[in-house]
């Protein structure tokens, strides 16, 4: 075990959407912090060396049968913990407080009142707007312990035991929405738990060069990059810790923007002096495609199609042992993977959901558990172009999730056309770097138009813009209107086969930010 992880923080899971971010609150202030299931065992927990633990929230009730198992033996560890929402609730229970289901719950804002600002509301307000999202209560604390804070409607939000080396909240720090859980979060990590600072991206990129180089061995890697930042970053990494025993390929599925193929080979050659090659596979992922229009099917399609065309790659090229991608936590939260395996599937992403089962490989996924952000940093300190590092998501189906209903050759070429336009436009404007992404979706819709006096029938689109952290939440752009004048102007003029745009204003939730 590295230096940096001791001193650190580890977080148990049980089941909450909100856990990485938890994980990724306690690393922006440079504390190593290590999710585990909720089922670990104490002495696996004790042999990490922590200098706290944390409670995550979670979807069960404490006196429910489907209530997560964990150790108790945790609940008399000498280091600090933090109890959120679920894990207040636990704490609650296990030491003879009284938790009860209200019936109807309380989520959204809430306003909460200090009553002791000694420890974990130090240098806080006397009240402060926080994110709730629970359908329990804890209608009496255990004995020894005293309540922190409350809220407007008389719940307890936070409480402690009588030396505050077990403090907890009923509200989500973790999330943006609690206007001062930065301040929370740090106050249990270096007034309550005196963590060491020492973790940096720096040790981060460290630390996955030293398990690539476990994990591979002598073996041989095939890194999968589509052009865009993570795989981009990935295939930086395994050069970095294997050299040549790592080979980087794009496989073109017919399925990305306008001459993105040629010019991510082009950057990755020629900017990183990473080992490179292109295969055009669009013939079959684009046969395999024919006539299907649900997105599920879409993703799973194109995620057994990459590993089926990786293999006969990797035959062509030798053996090759290992098949390392671009994976995010977004992408596995989403569709259902978390260290508790209760997290609900939102949508199959092709690189987690979608694989093969009996896939050969064995998959190398050093960025699994951060956030787009973090990613980026990493990117900065691996040296990478600024023009890479902040170029916007772009999803591994590529443009499959993008046309709605049937995929064919021609709906693609529309929409590659609309989408450049798109695209060109926002860094005319000085737009582009303000997003965190953008990109226009052919909807399976006609509308009536009028072009030269004449009536025209063609295809509608809709153009998305969105502001995010980290990608789990999102609000939509305000983008200006004389932007959207010329993007729209410029679209139906140039492009044939759409006379109409429509600029999508849904924030996630509800919606996510791809259409499908």
């Amino acid at each position: 075990m590295n230096s940096f992880h001791t001193q650190g923080v580890v977080i148990l899971d049980f089941g909450s959407q909100y856990t990485q971010l938890i994980a990724r609150r306690v690393r922006e202030q440079n504390v190593f912090s290590e999710i585990l299931s909720s089922e670990t065992a104490f002495n696996d927990i004790l042999n990490r060396k922590p200098a706290a633990l944390i409670l995550s929230g979670g979807p069960s009730s404490v006196f429910g049968h489907e209530a997560p198992e964990f150790d108790e033996a945790i609940l008399d560890a000498d280091f600090p913990i933090l109890g959120i929402c679920y894990g207040l609730q636990l704490l609650a229970h296990h030491q003879g407080g009284l938790v009860e289901s209200t019936g109807h719950g309380e989520y959204g804002f809430a306003t909460i009142s200090v009553d002791d600002d000694s420890s974990l509301f130090s240098d806080m307000a006397k009240e402060s707007r926080v994110w709730m999202s629970h359908m329990d209560r804890v209608s009496r604390i255990p004995d020894g312990w005293h309540t922190l804070a409350h809220s407007s409607n008389g719940v307890v939000a936070a409480m402690a035991n009588e030396d505050q080396s077990r403090v907890a909240t009923q509200f989500h720090p973790e999330v943006a929405h609690t206007e001062e859980g930065k301040t929370i979060l740090r106050n249990f990590l270096f007034k309550v738990a005196n963590c060491a600072p020492s973790w940096t991206t720096g040790n981060f990129i460290d630390e996955q060069i030293e398990l690539i180089r476990k994990q591979v061995g002598d073996g041989k890697v095939l890194v999968g990059v589509s052009g865009g930042v993570d795989s981009t970053i990935v295939a930086a990494l395994l050069h970095k810790a294997i050299g040549d025993r790592s080979t980087a390929v794009l496989i073109d599925h017919g399925l990305l923007r306008k001459n993105e193929a040629q010019d991510c080979v082009l950057a990755l050659k020629t900017g990183l002096g990473v080992n490179i090659n292109m295969f055009d596979e669009s013939d079959i992922f684009l046969s395999k495609l024919e006539g299907v229009i649900d997105p599920e099917k879409k993703r799973k399609i194109i995620g057994n199609q990459f590993i089926y065309s990786f293999h006969r790659i990797a035959n062509e090229m030798g053996e090759m042992q290992f098949l390392a991608q671009g994976t995010l936590y977004p992408d596995v939260i989403e569709s259902g993977v978390s260290k508790g395996k209760t997290a609900h599937v939102i949508k199959s992403h092709h690189n987690v959901g979608g694989l093969p089962e009996d896939m050969d490989f064995e998959l190398v996924e050093p960025l699994r558990e951060l956030f787009k952000d973090e990613v980026r940093n990493v990117g900065r300190e691996l040296g990478l172009p600024e023009t890479l590092i902040e170029r916007h998501p772009f999803p591994g189906p590529g443009l499959a999730v993008r046309i709605i209903g049937e995929i064919t050759r021609d709906r693609i070429k529309i929409l590659q056309e609309a989408d450049q336009i798109y695209m060109d436009i926002l860094h005319e404007d000085e737009l582009y770097n303000e997003i965190w992404q953008a990109f226009a979706v052919l909807i399976p819709v006609q509308t009536v138009g009028v072009m030269g006096d004449q009536r025209t029938y063609e295809n509608l689109l809709g153009i998305r813009a969105v502001t995010s952290t980290d990608g789990m939440t999102a609000d939509w752009f305000r983008m200006p209107a004389d932007t959207l004048t010329k993007i729209s102007n410029k679209i139906v003029n140039s492009v044939r086969g759409i006379n109409r745009v429509v600029y999508d204003i849904t924030s996630k939730p509800p919606g996510t930010i791809e259409w499908e």
